[in-house]
């Protein structure tokens, strides 16, 4: 989960098409950042921890695309006062699936898609027209991907995705170095991880256990009163609130006022 523009915010809009069933196990979703009139000042767009990778690209200039990898933290930067994003959120590991990039050369920057996959880059720059919709550049992407998927014989770690399906079903809250015994040794587990989510495993459950945090949607009186933070493995709540702000950039109670 990202952020979302505010219903009140008539100015931009945020919208997520889903994928294909044919590629949904490795595309969350296709998103829009979009301005509908011209701001009074820069907008500042955070994108906050989420495990995945994503190519965006600005269809009215298709012949800039970049690629987003892992992050650690939080990420702000003002994005000018008029403009239109379209963006692949892959799922965890898909990317190094699809393509065979080694996702640790992609985390914590963002980089020029031309660099890393410049076959993609020119197809974004030949098939994306200024006057297509949302919906007419989902479709194309959706084509493409499967078109990738058919064509690429994948070669699966089943050791590491019983690993990553371990992390997941614990939400995060679990001790890597104890419980990921799925044949690998913790050499192994490390390179693998990096490999295909580009980062260690328990930096990667950190940031599951954060997005639980999201998904679950608290308000400012239940995070107090339930006390959700502990039965994820938080000590306290100036430890979760200092963890959260890492990943998410602001205080909880801010992000979900």
């Amino acid at each position: 989960m990202q952020p979302t523009v505010s219903a009140d915010h008539h100015e931009i809009s945020y919208l997520e098409i889903q994928p294909h069933p044919e590629i949904e196990d490795f595309v969350y979703c296709f998103w829009q950042l979009k301005t509908h009139v011209t701001l009074p000042t820069p907008y500042e767009y955070r994108v906050v921890s989420d495990g995945c990778i994503d190519i965006f690209f600005t269809p009215r200039h298709p012949t800039e695309s970049f690629i987003m990898g892992f992050s650690q933290k939080f990420v702000q930067f003002p994005i000018g006062t008029a403009f239109e994003y379209i963006g692949i959120r892959f799922l965890p590991a898909a990317f190094p699936l699809l393509f065979g990039v080694d996702a640790k050369t992609l985390s914590n920057q963002s980089q020029a898609l031309d660099h890393i996959l410049p076959s993609f880059a020119e197809w974004i720059r030949t098939a994306i027209r200024p006057t297509d919709s949302f919906e007419n550049i989902t479709a194309l992407l959706n084509k493409k991907i499967i078109g990738y998927l058919q064509n690429r014989e994948i070669q699966y770690d089943t050791r590491f995705l019983a690993a990553l399906h371990l992390i997941l079903k614990k939400k995060g809250h679990l001790d890597t170095e104890k419980y990921l015994d799925t044949g690998l040794s913790p050499r192994q587990l490390r390179r693998v991880f990096n490999f295909y989510i580009g980062t260690t495993a328990k930096s990667f459950s950190n940031v599951v256990r954060f997005q639980h945090i999201l998904h679950a949607t608290p308000s400012q009186q239940s995070l107090t009163e339930n006390k959700l933070y502990l039965a994820i493995g938080f000590f306290d709540q100036a430890h979760f609130i200092k963890n959260f702000k890492t990943f998410y950039g602001v205080t909880p109670s801010e992000a979900f006022r």
